[in-house]
């Protein structure tokens, strides 16, 4: 995190953990200097780790409760197919308005702070839910911008997440902690599916946003119980004064201006839009390719597999840089297997009617379990590239990520519609995913350029 980042070549010689406050210190160069107080010791972040964990499961929980309920709401409020899709996509507007803000905040005070009024906002919405949708005969209206509030609180959730694993974490032990993050995403969203199968039969669909608001909730009263008691005002992160890079337009402009940078947004664009167009349509692939299957096994087996495959992909990148490897190296490494490898198994379920089903889910796990691999590549490159802006450049990413992603996914529809093949998709995601992943292969690195004068920077 300070001048031996310079070359970007490795960890010169770190071999201790994500835990360990000895191993938390600047380079020979820099002796001297004090030991960086931003960092966790280990006690606090090993309860941080798990918090996290949990916090990001919970989200995705949120998250889902409406996709789950809308069959059962539309049914309730008599909503036709466009009123669903208002509904739901209300999130994804209001998601991407926050991600530049959310993760601005949590670069200056810390993401802890900002992540605790994120998710008491949230529990408050989604337990709201079924009051707000009793309160009028505007149902519709009322729903909407319930769903536009929750992406605007849940939309500084990741670029916080991004600020904080940059500022708690020394590089080597960030690809394991982003992945723990994101396979808690991958546990709340089977949660809420089991979870919710179960709520919606017995006790209707209230109980789902009743039951979910209150262990939000309460994720939220324990964070500050145990965590952030007692902090009457936000604690300034300590930055070097001379050097820090604010948020002018002249320095987002200059900071665009390096080809790391940029190849490191445009490849999260893609990746994050090709997943989107995947979450989405691939139930509909699965329900018209074979309509006799179980829907619980092509619904559930790829979201078990990622949550493994996300851990395993994040330990294999801090082992690799622990022992020496290139960062770079490392993060391009991951984001081949995540973009290009995934591509080859999505291809392959062009087969048509030589795809079996049995086949089809084992080449849909793969694709997905692979990708998660961007935890621990593009993902976490912002966090090298730029720690202390990261939050904020990383809601950058996202945000374009987010609009790229219903871009993509309502010109798969239109493509579907039109060439009657599903072929056409799969090719499309592919040579998506080739651009995004050679122009990061050319242009990637994870040499710090935040900083004007970096020779001269202390630990940030």
């Amino acid at each position: 995190m300070a001048d031996k980042h310079m070359s970007g070549d490795g960890k010169d010689g770190f071999n201790g953990s994500l835990l360990d406050p000895e191993v938390y210190t600047t380079n020979e160069s820099t002796e001297e200097e004090p030991e960086n107080p931003n960092l966790w010791p280990r006690p606090l972040a090993r309860k941080w780790i798990l918090m996290l964990f949990v916090g990001t499961c919970l989200l995705y929980c949120a998250r889902m409760a409406m996709p789950i309920c809308a069959v059962s709401m539309a049914a309730t409020f008599h909503w036709s197919k466009i009123d669903s899709g208002l509904v739901l996509g209300g999130f994804f507007w209001g998601y991407c308005f926050t991600q530049i803000l959310g993760g601005h905040a949590s670069d200056k005070v810390g993401g802890e702070r900002v992540l605790f009024i994120s998710a008491a906002s949230w529990a408050l919405i989604t337990a709201a839910t079924p009051p707000l949708a009793q309160l009028s005969s505007h149902t519709l209206a009322l729903m909407s911008m319930a769903r536009f509030l929750m992406g605007l609180l849940q939309g500084v959730f990741f670029p916080s997440l991004a600020s904080l694993c940059s500022q708690r974490v020394v590089e080597g032990e960030r690809g394991f902690l982003m992945s723990t993050m994101h396979s808690g995403g991958h546990l709340g969203t089977l949660l809420a599916g089991g979870m919710g199968s179960f709520m919606l039969d017995r006790y209707g669909w209230e109980s789902m946003f009743y039951g979910i608001g209150f262990l939000s909730a309460l994720w939220a009263l324990v964070v500050w119980q145990c965590f952030l008691k007692g902090e009457v005002t936000p604690k300034q992160l300590e930055t070097s004064n001379d050097s820090q890079w604010s948020l002018s337009s002249a320095r987002w402009l200059s900071l665009f201006k390096k080809p790391p940078v940029w190849a490191m947004v445009f490849a999260h664009m893609c990746m994050s839009s090709t997943f989107y167009t995947l979450l989405s349509w691939l139930p509909t692939y699965f329900k018209e390719s074979f309509p006799h299957a179980a829907v619980w096994v092509y619904n559930v087996i790829p979201w078990l597999t990622a949550i493994p495959s996300a851990l395993g992909g994040g330990y294999l990148s801090d082992f690799l840089i622990n022992r020496g490897y290139s960062i770079a190296l490392v993060r391009k490494t991951m984001q081949f297997f995540a973009m290009g490898v995934s591509s080859m198994f999505i291809m392959l379920l062009s087969g048509g009617a030589f795809t079996s089903f049995t086949s089809a889910v084992i080449f849909v796990s793969a694709a997905v379990g692979l990708s998660t691999f961007t935890s621990s590549g593009v993902s976490v490159n912002v966090q090298d590239l730029t720690p202390s802006c990261a939050g904020a450049l990383y809601g950058f990413m996202n945000m374009m990520g987010s609009f790229m992603g219903l871009v993509l996914v309502s010109l798969s529809g239109y493509l579907i519609e039109v060439t009657l093949s599903w072929a056409s998709v799969f090719s499309l995601i592919t040579l998506i995913n080739a651009t995004g992943l050679g122009i990061f292969l050319i242009f990637g690195d994870a040499r710090r350029v935040d900083l004007e004068n970096y020779s001269q920077a202390t630990v940030v």
